[in-house]
């Protein structure tokens, strides 16, 4: 019975070993992240390769032409003005003078013109009357050649008074015009962006060759446009007409959707970077298009295909070579699957998964490996 006795501790001693290290002391399921196996949509896209720009097709930066001293400015920044509204007058002063004195030529002028033709109407009634008294043998030739001198010098002389009265008009308009150079008006209705001058501030024309900041920024908001560089390896994947998504940093968690507008014939070469096609996007909400500020980054997804209701698993679960690891009765398997179409964010499953399966999204530590138990993180 001793010898029973013994063997029966010795028994009881593995068995209670093996539970402590089945039950006790076994490492406890790894927490992995996984994700369902569903169906829904799987998209074919293509991605701006740097930061895209919000801009504006009607952008105009304004400037007097000729020199001079602000002394009118209606709008401030950021206010909206109609076409043909006065942003910036200078002192015009000298301008209108010249204007005024232009007239006062032409007014000269026209009375010189009257008064020369009014003499030369005189000098051919008085040669048509020596011509007259001519055929009657009354008036000699002598006198007759000196009246038709007479006509043809106060003729002349008439059309010079009518060519003078000519450019003194001209000058009027020369004049009307210089005066015109003292104002600014907007070329079109937009939103004042920016205005770099004040009420009786100097400003200068810029010198032929020397770019010199302009004075007035005039933004139409209603031609606001995403423009974006595409790699060029994609640029003939891309045309107008397709689908866009476009996301910027002022609308932060929103998708604006949008078209491709146009797609650059050529291809920017700029150097130490990547050569890239410019593309244009027109969004379709034209409200929320008014409402970006031009200069504000964004970032565009052209849409090249879709499919609708195909199996779809995260594009970051599949491994190298199709490998992808299910979760399945607490322990991770490998499995090889065959995908379809795919973006960043989800690749299409064509075979070896199922609806349902959940697939592990992140392989953060080595432990992570077919085979080892597994549990999903925020299960029990």
């Amino acid at each position: 019975m001793r010898k029973y006795a013994g063997w029966l501790i010795a028994l009881v001693a593995v068995l209670a070993v093996a539970a402590l290290r089945l039950f006790v002391f076994r490492p406890a399921p790894l927490a992995v992240e996984v994700a369902r196996v569903e169906t829904g949509p799987v998209e074919e896209i293509v991605t701006n390769t740097r930061a895209g720009t919000v801009k504006a097709h009607r952008r105009a930066k304004l400037s007097p032409q000729i020199g001079g001293r602000v002394v009118e400015l209606p709008f401030r920044k950021g206010a909206a003005v109609a076409a043909g509204a006065l942003l910036l007058r200078l002192d015009d002063s000298v301008q209108a003078a010249q204007v005024r004195l232009a007239g006062e030529q032409v007014r000269a002028a026209g009375s010189q013109a009257r008064q020369a033709c009014l003499a030369a109407g005189l000098a051919q009634r008085d040669l048509t009357r020596g011509q007259a008294l001519a055929a009657d043998g009354i008036a000699s030739q002598e006198n007759l050649d000196s009246l038709q001198s007479a006509r043809d010098q106060t003729q002349a002389a008439c059309q010079a008074a009518e060519a003078a009265l000519g450019e003194a008009r001209a000058q009027v308009g020369v004049a009307r015009a210089e005066l015109a150079l003292t104002v600014v008006r907007a070329p079109f209705a937009g939103v004042l962006a920016d205005c770099g001058t004040e009420a009786g501030e100097w400003i200068t024309p810029s010198p032929p060759g020397v770019p010199i900041p302009a004075v007035l920024d005039l933004i139409d908001p209603g031609s606001v446009y995403v423009s974006a560089p595409i790699d060029e390896v994609d640029s003939g994947r891309v045309r107008a007409g397709q689908e866009v998504r476009v996301t910027v940093d002022s609308r932060p968690g929103e998708k604006l959707a949008g078209r491709l507008a146009r797609v650059a014939p050529y291809v920017l070469d700029v150097l130490e970077q990547n050569r890239t096609v410019e593309v244009e996007v027109d969004l379709a909400d034209a409200a929320v298009a008014a409402g970006l500020l031009p200069g504000t980054s964004a970032d565009v997804e052209v849409v090249l295909a879709r499919r609708d209701g195909v199996l779809r698993v995260p594009t970051g679960a599949i491994a190298e070579g199709g490998k992808v690891l299910v979760l399945r009765d607490g322990r991770l398997e490998e499995r090889t699957i065959t995908t379809g179409m795919r973006n960043w964010q989800f690749a299409e499953v064509r075979s070896g998964l199922a609806a349902g399966d959940l697939v592990v999204t992140a392989r953060d530590t080595p432990a992570i490996k077919p085979g080892a138990r597994a549990r999903a993180k925020g299960s029990a």
